[in-house]
C-alpha cells in the first residue's frame, strides 16, 4: 500500500477521532486542557506504534486461535511501560490522566489497528499506519483539548490570555461532547465527507 496515502489516511481521511470516532473514552476524559490530550496521544502513539511493529514482526508465529489475547499482551507490555516512564518523569500528566492510561490496553484503536492492519501488512506499512493513526489521535485530542480549555479557562497549554472565568460547560463533562461535536462537524465539513 501507498506510504503517502497510510498517512494521510491516518491523519486526515481515516481519523481515528473525527472520521472513525474511535476511542472516544479517553477523548472524552482528558481532554480538560490540551496540555492533558497532548499527553495522551502521544503515550497512544507510542503503544500503536510499537505493538504494530511486533505485531507485524511475529504475525506469522501466533496461532489463530490465540490472535486476540497474544496482540493484548503486546499492547499491555507498552502501556506498562508508558505509564511507568510517565509516572517518574511526569508525575502531574500521570496524576491527571489517571486510569486512563491503563486503559489503552483496551482502546478499540489500538487493538483494531494490531488486528485488522498490523497483523496483515508488511513491518514498515504497519509501522507507518501506527505512526499516522497515532498522530491523528494526538492531533484530535490536542485540539479538543485546545478548545475546551480556550473557552472554559481563557487558557492554552496552562497559559492564561485573558482575565476572568470562562466559559463553565466546556471545563465540565458535557463540554467535552458539544467540543467534540463542533469539531468534527467543521473537519468533516473541511475534508468534504459530509
Amino acid at each position: 500500500m501507498n506510504k503517502i496515502k497510510i498517512i494521510t489516511r491516518g491523519l486526515i481521511t481515516d481519523n481515528p477521532v473525527f472520521v472513525l470516532l474511535l476511542g472516544l473514552c479517553p477523548v472524552l476524559g482528558v481532554t480538560t486542557s490540551a496540555y492533558n490530550g497532548f499527553g495522551m496521544g502521544v503515550a497512544t502513539t507510542f503503544v500503536l506504534f510499537m505493538s504494530n511493529l511486533v505485531v507485524s514482526l511475529i504475525k506469522n508465529f501466533i496461532p489463530n486461535k490465540v490472535r486476540i489475547p497474544s496482540f493484548i499482551v503486546i499492547i499491555a507490555s507498552f502501556v506498562t511501560i508508558v505509564q511507568l516512564v510517565m509516572e517518574a518523569y511526569l508525575p502531574d500528566l500521570f496524576d491527571a490522566l489517571g486510569l486512563f492510561i491503563p486503559l489503552i490496553v483496551v482502546n478499540c484503536l489500538v487493538l483494531g489497528r494490531s488486528e485488522a492492519f498490523a497483523s496483515k501488512n508488511d513491518t514498515f506499512s504497519a509501522l507507518t499506519d501506527g505512526l499516522a493513526m497515532g498522530m491523528g489521535f494526538t492531533m484530535a485530542l490536542t485540539a479538543l483539548g485546545g478548545l475546551r480549555e480556550i473557552l472554559g479557562s481563557y487558557s492554552i497549554f496552562g497559559y492564561s490570555f485573558l482575565e476572568g472565568d470562562g466559559m463553565l460547560v466546556f471545563v465540565l463533562a458535557p463540554g467535552a461532547f458539544i467540543g467534540l461535536g463542533y469539531l468534527t462537524a467543521i473537519f468533516l465539513k473541511i475534508i468534504g465527507q459530509r
